[in-house]
């Protein structure tokens, strides 16, 4: 069964966007070198607050991603080249696909995706801690919190309600 709203996706087009949350840790959290253990902890944290804290057309998507979602770090990190060059090359192109996927979705629904994959790196990005809290993303993480290669899905405003066509004596 196909969680609500990506009914649109084959099944491969839905794990790229499950694998994108795997890929994001591991772009973010390898930019600087290497990823800390804080950073590690911090990021399964964030998949899990968010299957059950988050807009409710997210809550099965974030329960689905937990499910295998130390599993497909662990996978990467043994598969990704130990260069950061090569491995955030890798990576980016990973998140590239998300460019062909995530218009396949309801402008909205693939527009709050993409936000909350942003969100997820900066959180990923801060966990490191930093002094006080302060300069706790680095030069690398900054270039890439945003996800610049993921091409924007602007928000469209729902189609205005003519008072016309309502009935406001019911």
């Amino acid at each position: 069964m196909m969680i609500k709203g990506f009914e649109t996706l084959s099944a491969t087009q839905f794990e790229i966007t499950k694998d994108a949350i795997a890929w994001i840790t591991l772009l973010i959290a390898t930019a600087d070198g290497v990823m800390d253990e804080e950073e590690q902890k911090w990021a399964a944290k964030i998949t899990k607050i968010r299957s059950y804290h988050n807009p409710n057309e997210l809550t099965e998507f974030y329960e689905e991603v937990g499910k295998d979602y130390a599993a497909k770090v662990a996978e990467l990190m043994n598969k990704l080249p130990a260069d950061a060059a090569e491995r955030r090359g890798i990576l980016t192109r990973k998140l590239q696909q998300l460019n062909t996927v995530l218009p396949l979705l309801n402008n909205n629904l693939g527009h709050l995706l993409l936000k909350d994959y942003k969100s997820f790196a900066h959180h990923v990005a801060k966990a490191s801690g930093g002094f006080l809290g302060f300069l706790s993303v680095s030069k690398e993480e900054a270039k890439l919190i945003d996800l610049p290669m993921i091409d924007p899905i602007p928000w469209e405003e729902p189609d205005e309600i003519e008072f016309d066509d309502v009935d406001l004596e019911s």
